[in-house]
């Protein structure tokens, strides 16, 4: 019987591959990138890297002063009722749910809640159709008196609103809208502002567009429907984020026209709240909860409110 002897070959060690051309050339162009924005920048204002770590400290400080303001109403909120000892009552134990079960559970609230919601949503539709349709008109359309028309209609910006509360009072109860859903709404409708947006970004619009469209056989309504709509989705969404949160943020007009406690909006029923002695949680609880959609509508709005305020920064 006879073995054979294998020749044993020598170890060698493992090496890892070279990165393969796609990495390298990221690499490349990433460091061609970053070259190319050092030599954009003058050399008096590009940062040193002290420069840049007191940089950092003061936004993190300024995030802070920010951010604390909203940690404290929450968890305040989360404390049971005691009397407030700083800053003791900062620290987040012990925590309870009960003064959001109290909101919650109060008989007003959940109404509240649902005349907030209406005159927000149904404010922001209007308010945005009125505005697109008014802003494609001062912008494209020639018709006389259109530049007094539209100087007019923008000096109400300039005019208190405090001054034309009382006779739009006035005329709203004449024809029986308090305590109604419509003489809450109506008279935000027309906005100036948001009027103004609309027609400087409509103007910047080329006009070869709504020719070849007029060539094509469109009419007025095709165009605005097909062709200015789109175009004006990131301002739309920019102006909509606006108007909910002046909306559902709205404290004065509410409380003139809404005179029976079914027709108060959230803000004015947790200034309410203050005026009967209920407890701090209670009331900070109620804040949380009309907080959180004016958040929630800034985060699904956040992509489009970027793009138009980017947008709107170019144009102007």
């Amino acid at each position: 019987m006879t073995t054979a002897s294998a020749e044993r070959t020598p170890h060698t060690p493992h090496t890892p591959a070279p990165p393969g051309p796609d990495r390298t050339g990221r690499r490349a162009e990433r460091a061609r990138r970053r070259a190319a924005e050092r030599d954009g920048v003058p050399h008096a204002m590009r940062g040193t890297r002290g420069g840049r770590i007191v940089r950092g400290v003061l936004l993190t400080l300024a995030a802070l002063v920010t951010v604390f303001p909203f940690y404290a109403m929450v968890v305040l909120s989360l404390k049971p009722s005691a009397a407030v000892e700083f800053p003791g009552s900062l620290l987040p134990w012990p925590l309870t749910g009960e003064a959001y079960g109290t909101v919650l559970g109060a008989q007003s609230v959940p109404r509240w809640l649902l005349n907030t919601l209406v005159y927000s949503l149904v404010s922001v539709v209007g308010v945005l159709l009125l505005a697109a349709l008014a802003g494609y008109a001062f912008a494209k359309k020639r018709f006389p008196g259109r530049e007094a028309m539209f100087w007019s209609f923008l000096s109400m910006v300039m005019v208190p609103y405090h001054v034309t509360m009382i006779p739009t009072f006035a005329m709203i109860a004449k024809l029986g809208g308090v305590d109604t859903y419509w003489g809450l709404i109506i008279p935000t409708l027309a906005n100036a502002q948001a009027v103004f947006l609309m027609r400087q970004f409509v103007r910047g619009l080329p006009d070869e567009l709504f020719e070849a469209a007029r060539l094509d056989g469109c009419g007025e309504w095709q165009i605005f429907y097909r062709i200015v709509l789109p175009l004006l989705k990131p301002i739309l969404a920019t102006l909509g984020v606006f108007v909910f949160l002046w909306h559902w943020n709205d404290f004065l007009w509410p409380l003139v026209i809404g005179q029976s406690t079914d027709m108060r909006t959230l803000t004015v029923g947790i200034a309410s709240l203050q005026q009967q002695n209920v407890p701090l949680n209670v009331v900070l609880s109620g804040s949380v909860i009309a907080f959180v959609p004016i958040f929630a509508a800034y985060l699904v709005g956040q992509r489009y409110f970027t793009e138009g305020v980017t947008t709107s920064g170019i144009k102007g």
